[in-house]
């Protein structure tokens, strides 16, 4: 394992030399960016001639100072990367922790989760991180105890192919969505941390801009996620023994009446075509639980409107809405359907795609009737 520490940091001249002194007890493979400081942080990296540092102007975020460390790290031949804060709230003992538990899983990203009492965290960044804590676990799938926390590992041969578009703090929680929708696990240790009087802390987190961006980028992420890595997370788990065995335990041997599973199959189709794209899934859940109906097959029959769909649906609604009123774009429908045309034809649109996705819904429901018809009558198990 060939491992190298990397701390950025801007403007923390009263913690930096601490906090290298700390991890040079433990690897001399340090390296630091100094993201366009404006301190004495530049004469203090002078006193360090072992390691090696990374320097420009101006200020450009935690997050762009990171992906560049990490270039450095590749660079040089490392294959993973620790990060640690250059604020004096960690301590390199914990490093120990990190190289101990990568040997579990050579590829996993492990954050340092933080033993902070309740009572020693303000309100606000309390309920930043049960906030980032909470969309963390509804977006990835999967759950981590401190998504905020600095002190990483980071497998450089599975970060740096993926693309990123943050560069502050939210750059962080980018790296943890995109690993989980990647496949890379994810798993944490314990760490200690060290709080000083608030009086003496140093922090560059701006509450209310930083706050915003974290948001917007969990925003960004659910949406994506209903519209592109559910629906070709589905794509992949449709395969010939997967399918056999979803038919045979939904529907085959399922203890649902007739009318439950055509009636299930009908309101996903229903709920993938009409127009409130975004909010399809999460309606078809709530009104599934609503009428007391079978979640599963909703929500795959939902995916009816997954990426490649998308545009045929389109197409069809637009086709429906145009014989049903008569007016709007007809029968000579040009590729692609751009935001302009849906825009400029949008009472069309929403007519046809409520009105097709009416008449898609009953002849699912036809076909499930009459599957159900043959099969469970000869009770042909599909194995």
């Amino acid at each position: 394992m060939k491992w190298c520490a990397v701390i950025p940091t801007y403007n923390n001249e009263k913690s930096l030399e601490g906090v290298i002194l700390d991890v040079l007890a433990y690897t001399s493979d340090i390296i630091v960016v100094n993201d366009g400081s404006t301190d004495s942080t530049g004469s203090i990296l002078e006193k360090f001639r072992q390691i090696r540092v990374i320097e420009y102007m101006p200020n450009k975020g935690k997050g762009y100072a990171l992906r560049k460390g990490f270039e450095l790290a590749v660079s040089m031949g490392y294959q993973y990367a620790i990060t640690i804060d250059s604020d004096g709230q960690h301590f390199a003992r914990d490093i120990a922790g990190f190289t101990e538990k990568i040997k579990e899983n050579p590829d996993a990203l492990i954050v340092g989760s933080r033993k902070l009492p309740r009572n020693d965290l303000r309100r606000g960044s309390n309920f930043a991180n049960r906030f980032s804590n909470f969309w963390f676990r509804l977006l990835a799938g999967t759950d981590l105890p401190d998504t905020q926390s600095g002190f990483r590992l980071y497998p450089l041969h599975k970060i740096l192919p993926m693309r990123f578009y943050t560069n502050r703090y939210e750059f962080e929680l980018e790296v943890l969505l995109r690993s989980a929708w990647k496949g890379v696990p994810l798993t944490w240790i314990p760490i200690e941390v060290f709080y000083p009087p608030k009086e003496q802390r140093i922090s560059h987190f701006r509450p209310l801009a930083d706050f915003a961006r974290i948001s917007l980028l969990y925003t960004i992420s659910f949406f994506f996620v209903l519209l592109y890595v559910k629906p070709f997370s589905f794509l992949r788990y449709l395969k010939k023994d997967n399918i056999r065995e979803f038919v045979s335990k939904h529907i085959l041997h399922s203890h649902d009446s007739r009318v439950k599973i055509i009636l299930s199959v009908m309101l996903g189709v229903f709920m993938g075509i009409v127009p409130i794209w975004g909010y399809q899934l999460i309606t078809a859940i709530g009104l599934a639980y609503l009428f007391r109906l079978n979640k599963i097959l909703v929500i795959v029959a939902a995916n009816i409107s997954i990426p490649p769909m998308i545009p045929v649906i389109l197409y069809f609604s637009f086709l429906t809405g145009h014989m049903i009123m008569g007016e709007g774009i007809g029968q000579g429908i040009t590729y692609p359907i751009t935001f302009e045309i849906v825009k400029s034809n949008l009472l069309q649109y929403i007519v046809g795609s409520i009105i097709l996705a009416v008449i898609v819904s009953l002849l699912a429901g036809l076909g499930m009737f009459l599957v159900l018809k043959v099969i469970r009558r000869n009770r042909v198990t599909i194995v």
